[in-house]
């Protein structure tokens, strides 16, 4: 079909690549960012429990979204792949290792009746939410500031950096809008679904950290778009070429990532939406009307990794090494073939994702309280 040729599938699965960070960033995220309050909006057991439980039935279907992540940058970009994952090896395999201990905690906290036992697990359900939030943060910011590799003339990848060199400053800051954008939407996904003094301990929380967010949101962005080196490609750009990223030439331009909002002024949309979903949510917490505040939340997580995503286009993993070699949409990606047959097994099956995770959330409606976690001591997290 001439209208899905190379360069518009190119763009789709861009689109999907991102479509799929968001579902596992609305998903898993507030699991994440349950578990990273798990301290401060519980103070007894059974307020443990009951903030546990909120997310108890649910995560284990959120994560498949970062799975389907993992799968689509392997099967559509596999240049990407084998850079980040390489690159990013040993931050990865830190990130891994904490969301391995929240299923872990999940299972095993609640089989003895022993303090030390419990805090133990506590703490690493902790870790299971921070961590993964702060690195995840801190690679975007990486990402933004330009990745250490290059390739050499058989396009094998090479990566110059180290897990210490991806602590920088402006990195961190990105880590810590995650922290604080994840544990928001935890904080409102415990007004919604805990209750006592868990859902007002949740509750005081936002009311401070959805404005931080905006506030640390806005900054970044001044400093992306007016001061930060971005990439800009200086020779033709061939959309539907060979998926080759020595083909181009490449300068590091102060405010580069901005350019595209000059050249494309709806793609201020995004930004605004993200902006907007926080006073959304501020303001339906000050009515208490919760429901609303969490999908005020999602709307704005949506808006602030779209803003990064059309910030960057069409780079998806830019070299500070050579920033000719960097990875753009139009050379990374698989054949046209393979984006086409894995678009007609998307349109397949994302549907069937969709409608099953829409009715898990219909059938788990409704209100963890601390009635339930005691009479259900042998049968809840």
């Amino acid at each position: 079909m001439e209208f899905l040729d190379y360069t518009v599938l190119r763009v789709i699965w861009w689109a999907l690549l991102g479509v799929l960070l968001i579902g596992f960033a609305v998903t898993d995220g507030f699991d994440m960012g349950v578990a990273s309050l798990l301290p401060f909006v519980a103070k007894t057991e059974t307020e443990k429990r009951v903030a546990i439980n909120t997310i108890g039935p649910v995560w284990e279907g959120n994560q498949v979204w970062l799975i389907l992540g993992g799968g689509a940058i392997f099967a559509a970009w596999p240049a990407l792949y084998a850079v980040s994952f390489s690159g990013f090896y040993f931050a990865m395999f830190i990130a891994l290792v904490a969301l391995i201990l929240r299923p872990v905690a999940f299972k095993f906290r609640s089989k003895r009746e022993c303090t030390q036992w419990r805090a133990m697990w506590d703490l690493a359900l902790f870790i299971g939410g921070l961590v993964p939030a702060l690195i995840f943060g801190v690679a975007v910011g990486n990402v933004l500031l330009g990745v250490p590799f290059y390739f050499d003339d058989t396009l094998r990848p090479f990566y110059d950096g180290n897990l210490f060199g991806l602590l920088n400053p402006f990195a961190l800051v990105t880590g810590v809008l995650s922290v604080l954008m994840l544990s928001t939407h935890g904080a409102l996904w415990l007004s919604l679904k805990a209750s006592g003094q868990v859902q007002a301990r949740a509750n005081m929380i936002a009311m401070w950290t959805i404005p931080l967010v905006g506030v640390v949101f806005v900054l970044l962005g001044v400093v992306v778009h007016l001061w930060l080196p971005g990439f800009v490609i200086t020779s033709e750009v061939v959309t539907d070429g060979p998926s080759n990223p020595l083909l181009k030439e490449v300068s590091i331009v102060t405010g580069g990532w901005g350019s595209n909002f000059d050249t494309y002024p709806l793609f201020w949309i995004a930004p605004l939406v993200g902006l907007a979903g926080l006073v959304v949510a501020w303001f339906a917490m000050l009515m208490r009307i919760e429901w609303v505040a969490f999908v005020g939340s999602k709307l704005s997580i949506g808006g602030i990794i779209t803003t990064v995503g059309l910030s960057m286009f069409p780079f998806i993993l830019p070299s500070s090494k050579d920033p000719s070699q960097s990875l753009t949409v139009w050379d990374a990606s698989s054949s046209e073939l393979t984006l086409f047959i894995m678009l007609i097994a998307t349109l397949i099956f994302m549907p069937l994702i969709l409608a099953y995770t829409a009715w898990v959330f219909k059938v788990l409606f409704g209100r963890v309280t601390e009635e339930y976690v005691e009479d259900n001591q042998h049968t809840v997290y």
